[in-house]
């Protein structure tokens, strides 16, 4: 008698028929179940409160320009208002050495960890979900919403200064005066290196979250570590070997404001960060796909 039944089919590389490890645990799927986690939405509702925050201080300290004017953080307040360019760029100036770090490393250090910590994570490597597969959709999640993070960041800023202050060109210490359309360009160029070297956090807190079941451990690690490297590169006894740290091009961006534009700098920040990152992201997959997980 003929059977025409499949159940039990093995299919190529001994998988059962029918399988499709693409089809596990898609993009979309895991975007919009990180997209309900109090987390997630707590840091991105604070990257469209913080510019509101700054907007509203501003608005209680205008009694005291005179003042402020004496110092230079007070010439940074003036410059940030006198348009909605350059209230987006002071936004930018004052989250990009710790906050935006915090965030970054937040999305991409919690992401495995978490669900070790759970005890999650072995159900979903039971669907099965390819390991290397469940890392990579992780991760690219994790990068995008670290790249909303950003965008929600200075669109915000952006939005609500131009609102207060209107549309004016873009002034800052480093250059001449742009005309809005320039400046416009400038500012996404800084939102566009930012986030290469935030690259950096994100592979080192993806590192760690595949090495611990902490996400507290995780996130904290990556912000520790990048603090350390901030502190060293202030080491001036350290000489040549300061270019080698990864935070020793994090303020390069600077030089994407004046004029001309100095883009050496912008050029070895990018090179090391993605270097850095790159590493970070091969130790993550080499490392989970020996390990056992047991939670």
């Amino acid at each position: 008698m003929g059977q025409s039944s499949s159940v039990g089919t093995v299919g190529r590389g001994g998988a059962a028929a029918g399988y499709r490890p693409a089809a596990t645990l898609s993009f979309g799927a895991e975007f919009r179940r990180q997209a309900s986690r109090r987390r997630t939405q707590l840091a991105l509702g604070f990257m469209v409160l913080l510019p509101l925050i700054i907007l509203v201080a501003f608005q209680f300290n205008s009694g005291n320009e005179d003042r402020n004017r004496n110092n230079q953080f007070g010439s940074l307040v003036d410059l940030a208002v006198s348009g909605g360019l350059n209230f987006t760029l002071f936004s930018i100036f004052v989250s990009s050495s710790f906050l935006l770090v915090v965030v970054v490393a937040l999305f991409c250090g919690d992401t495995v960890a978490s669900e070790a910590s759970w005890g999650s994570l072995r159900y979903l490597l039971a669907v099965p979900v390819p390991r290397a597969r469940l890392l990579t959709v992780k991760l690219l999640v994790a990068l995008a919403y670290s790249a909303l993070a950003l965008l929600l960041l200075a669109g915000t800023a952006l939005l609500a200064g131009t609102l207060r202050y209107g549309w004016s060109p873009l002034r800052s210490q480093v250059s001449a005066e742009l005309a809005p359309a320039e400046g416009l360009l400038r500012i996404l160029a800084v939102l566009g290196y930012l986030a290469v070297v935030l690259l950096v956090v994100a592979g080192l807190a993806f590192l760690l979250s595949v090495t611990t079941d902490a996400a507290l451990g995780a996130v904290g690690g990556a912000v520790l570590l990048w603090i350390l490297s901030s502190i060293l590169d202030q080491i001036t006894a350290l000489g040549g070997l300061r270019a080698f740290l990864p935070t020793h091009y994090s303020s390069a961006w600077l030089g994407l404001l004046s004029t001309p534009v100095q883009t050496d700098d912008v050029v070895r920040g990018a090179i090391s960060a993605i270097a850095y990152a790159t590493g970070f992201w091969g130790l993550a997959f080499w490392r989970f796909t020996r390990k056992d997980v047991t939670s």
